[in-house]
């Protein structure tokens, strides 16, 4: 490695390298010492050890390392040239940062720049070529006697070098944009200091970004994200002695213990990990987000298990001047009329700060002496987030006199009127989103120069009568041939729909699907999997067509995979009509469902909500669903994604499961499905982090989390600031009180029966281990009224209860007779214990 001549005590071995030396004579001395150095790898850097050009330290248990990094210049992965002493993980082979000494001192050479130990103890970035110190740690030391060490929690700790124990400057105690398990993210109250976490600029440049997260400088106990050290656009709310009041979601943090220290010389917060062996990060992006990520063995790669905030277009002003943010495009950025990237570099990092310029300057920004210059118009924004910054505008009472007080002003770049009054923007337009519907929402007319509009009287034109007869003659012409020739089509399409049917599914061409969807024009909603279109077939049966995406089987592999999914039916699963492989594009045709998913009735539908008799209903049949897809299919199919968007609803409110088989035709593992899709973080089974094999208990877990919302009627975090609904439903349970926990609308209209035995099946679903949660089977038996279900414990990560009993039984039997279905449910059932037929915990 060229440390030294000795390692010194804070050496590991190299896995894979043999410990028995070669028995040499004295002349191969040297490649003997070669050979000790490569099998050895150092984690220490002293006052002989200096660290340069592409040497580095890794920690004892090769968990991390440090040295010098460059970042990535492009997203083809090409290197910036810049290079900075950064800690990134060893033992994962995505290169991941996780602390930067220097973020906004760039190094062009690191063969000659050296991150050593100065005379006076203190570790510093030296620039040997000009003789310039880049960085220290610059902390006051009694002895120079020091030497710095990487620890296997990413630390980078500088040390006495007689005395380990004494610890002078820790890298975790000074975090970039990542906070890793064990480090703190406070406020000293005694110096001041405040440890927060500032994103990089972009993917490729660590310079300090716009944004930062860090604890309330007035002394209260909540976390604030800020927009350029003065504006706070997300909240965690206080502590409440558990949790912060606005994340719900931490009393379901399986893998992780969290903690909260205020005193009198300082307030930090920091977590933990349950599991050392699981890889945790929590990053503040570029973008404005704070997210919680964890590292998944089996695919390789980072997932996303919590993010604030949740839309990305809730980040103030993330698309800088004149930018305004989409919530339904790709990028979320984009600008205004009028205006384009002012940094197309950055734009194409996805740094969208510098916002946007304006194309052409406004009339009285024209140097041009010109009387022909033509006055600056209006352009109309209607259904916009209004930007800030807006002044009154004296003298506009009505929309024509504000428009005026916005021209008479070279200054004014844009001005709304509505019942409040005239008000004008002077300043750069910020924080703009477009098809928003909360509040602040209005019509923006944005003042732009009259070239960047049409004109109107440009389009009057004057036509000859022999002109008008001559076109309209030749329009009639066209039309009748166009119209025969339709028909035509028509009766070809027709036919050829009827011949191309295969056993019971359907063989369909693209452009036939273009047709009966009218180009794929009336969107039924999206997904983790592609997109959903309505159509109708040409004897007028509706259909749904998922525009499948991210396909990568072939041709025959699909054909005989959407065989598979075509013979798999049931009277509660979607049923799949026909499909289209041709080309690149892969399409599925299923039955149409006139109610939509069980999402929109349970929470976006009629004021009227569904009775608890449907509801039932709901659940019952879904669960027959699942438990076919689980046990009476040859092959076992795994959901994957169960979740109230994923069950659609007949006429008769008969519940459907959709989505059911994708994962293994998409050619998908189960975690690259999970981190494709939104918002369903809230039913995904613990062992989905914790990296085990995914078995059908999985569905189970999902399906659990999903009764609760049908019995509250809300979605599970949505009940309030210090409220996370099975945490309340798995109290209020045991205290005996479930009829407080059914929706509000119902007006305590519910069988008290089926109501306890659902609550009771909800508990017994969400158990942290997956041994001790019912199957679909058993599910069907509860909720038929076969088979009683025993009182469930409240799960660990619930927090309510202590720990589990190791064997527990979830149901016992309604008489010694019961039927052979529930005895063979029984014998197939997960270990259990039973005294006179009643199951015991």
């Amino acid at each position: 490695m060229g440390y030294g001549t000795s390692p010194g005590p804070h050496t590991h071995s190299i896995p894979g390298c043999s410990s028995k030396l070669p028995s040499m004579a004295p002349l191969f001395f040297l490649l003997l010492f070669g050979q000790i150095l490569l099998c050895t790898a150092i984690d220490t850097i002293n006052s002989t050890t200096p660290l340069s050009g592409t040497q580095k330290i890794v920690s004892a248990g090769q968990k991390f390392a440090l040295g010098f990094y460059s970042p990535p210049s492009n997203a083809t992965s090409s290197s910036s040239g810049n290079y900075y002493i950064a800690i990134w993980y060893s033992n994962i082979p995505t290169l991941t940062t996780v602390w930067t000494a220097t973020t906004d001192v760039p190094v062009s050479d690191p063969t000659t720049t050296s991150f050593q130990i100065a005379t006076d103890g203190n570790l510093v970035l030296l620039d040997q070529a000009k003789n310039q110190q880049l960085w220290s740690t610059n902390v006051s030391i009694a002895s120079n006697s020091t030497m710095a060490i990487i620890r296997d929690s990413g630390s980078l700790d500088l040390i006495n070098a007689s005395n380990s124990s004494i610890v002078y400057w820790r890298s975790i105690d000074y975090p970039t944009n990542t906070w890793l398990p064990g480090g703190k993210l406070g406020l000293n109250k005694t110096t001041g200091l405040s440890q927060r976490l500032v994103p990089w600029k972009n993917s490729a440049d660590p310079s300090p970004g716009l944004f930062s997260l860090e604890l309330d400088p007035n002394g209260t106990t909540q976390y604030f994200i800020q927009w350029n050290e003065s504006i706070n656009y997300w909240t965690s709310g206080p502590w409440n002695g558990n949790i912060f009041s606005l994340v719900p979601e931490m009393t379901s943090g399986y893998n992780y213990d969290f903690r909260f220290i205020n005193n009198a010389t300082e307030s930090y917060f920091y977590y933990s990990m349950k599991d050392d062996a699981v890889l945790s990060r929590f990053v503040m992006d570029f973008n404005g987000q704070i997210k919680q990520l964890t590292w998944v063995p089996s695919s390789q790669q980072w997932i996303l298990f919590w993010s604030q905030p949740r839309s990305q277009c809730e980040v103030y002003a993330l698309c800088g001047a004149y930018g305004s943010c989409s919530v339904n495009a790709l990028p979320f950025c984009n600008c205004i009329k009028g205006y384009s990237q002012k940094d197309q570099n950055d734009w194409d990092l996805q740094d969208y700060s510098g916002g946007c310029k304006r194309n052409v300057p406004l009339q009285c920004q024209n140097n041009s002496t010109s009387g022909q210059t033509k006055p600056d118009k209006f352009y109309t924004m209607e259904g916009v987030r209004l930007p800030d910054n807006a002044q009154s505008a004296a003298g506009g009472t009505s929309s024509g006199e504000c428009e005026l007080a916005c021209l008479n002003n070279c200054t004014c770049n844009a001005y709304t009127y509505n019942s409040s009054g005239c008000f004008v923007w002077h300043e750069d337009l910020m924080n703009l989103q477009d098809q928003y519907s909360g509040d602040g929402v209005g019509t923006l007319f944005l003042r732009l120069a009259a070239s960047e509009l049409p004109d109107r009287k440009k389009r009057k034109t004057a036509i000859i009568g022999g002109v008008v007869g001559g076109v309209a003659a030749v329009l009639i012409i066209l039309g009748v041939v166009f119209f025969f020739l339709f028909q035509k089509r028509r009766r070809e399409r027709t036919l050829r729909i009827s011949k191309t049917a295969g056993g019971t599914l359907i063989a369909f061409r693209y452009d036939d699907l273009q047709h009966v969807t009218s180009n794929f024009s009336q969107k039924l909603g999206g997904g983790a999997f592609g997109s959903v279109f309505k159509g109708k077939l040409p004897d007028s049966t509706a259909i749904a067509v998922k525009r499948l995406d991210g396909f990568h089987q072939g041709e025959k592999q699909f054909r005989a995979e959407v065989s598979t999914i075509g013979t798999t039916q049931h009277v509660n699963l979607v049923r799949l009509l026909g499909f289209c492989s041709q080309g690149s594009r892969r399409l599925l045709v299923y039955e149409f469902m006139p109610k939509g998913s069980l999402e929109v009735q349970l929470f976006t539908g009629d004021t009227t909500a569904l009775s608890w008799a449907i509801r039932y209903q709901i659940a019952l049949g879904t669960a027959r669903g699942l438990n076919y897809l689980h046990e009476k299919c040859r092959d076992c199919i795994i959901h994957c994604d169960v979740k109230p968007d994923n069950i659609l609803l007949d006429e008769s409110f008969v519940p459907k499961v959709s989505d059911f088989g994708l994962a293994k035709l998409l050619g998908r593992d189960f975690s690259r499905v999970l981190t494709t899709m939104r918002g369903t973080r809230g039913y995904l089974a613990p062992e989905w982090i914790s990296g085990v094999p995914i078995t059908a208990k999985a569905d189970v877990f999902s399906y659990g989390m999903m009764l609760f919302e049908i019995i509250s009627g809300r979605r599970n975090a949505d009940h309030g600031e210090d409220t996370f609904f099975p945490t309340l439903a798995a109290s209020k349970l045991h205290e005996g009180d479930v009829q407080t926990l059914l929706d509000p609308r119902l007006k305590g209209d519910a069988n008290p029966d089926e109501l306890m035995k659902t609550c009771k099946v909800a508990c017994w679903c969400i158990q942290d281990d997956e041994s001790t949660r019912p199957t679909t089977g058993q599910i069907v038996q509860i909720l038929e009224g076969l088979l009683d279900v025993n009182m469930p414990p409240v799960p660990r990560s619930l927090k309510v209860l202590g720990e589990s009993p190791n064997v527990i039984n979830f149901f016992s039997d309604l008489s010694s007779s019961q039927t052979s279905q529930t005895q063979n449910s029984t014998a197939t059932s997960q270990t259990h214990t039973s005294t006179s037929g009643s199951s015991q915990l």
